[in-house]
């Protein structure tokens, strides 16, 4: 899995890198078939802002999230990303 970060305002630390790569590691034991994901990192004025979009077999998922902390926003962000590529699992299991 190939992971393209990106910052606004905000300088990616080697410590922030890390983080999003063992948490995208976390997601990649549920669906296997996760090829390219690009990450954006944003800052505005108070909000921490993450959004991510997984490239897929079969298909693509996106998600963003909000918090104060930077960190707390990629645990939220890769909660809803989890739900997306379960239930996208799901439905490649169906056919």
């Amino acid at each position: 899995m190939q992971i393209n970060l990106t910052g606004h305002h905000i300088e990616i630390t080697q410590s922030l890198r890390n983080y999003v790569e063992e948490k995208f590691t976390k997601l990649e034991r549920h669906f296997d078939q996760i090829n390219n994901v690009h990450v954006v990192l944003n800052v505005e004025k108070l909000m921490q802002k993450v959004e991510a979009k997984l490239h897929l077999r079969g298909g693509e998922v996106f998600a963003t999230s909000e918090h104060a902390d930077m960190y707390a926003a990629i645990d939220s962000l890769i909660d809803k990303l989890d739900r997306q590529v379960i239930k996208h699992k799901e439905k490649q299991t169906k056919h």
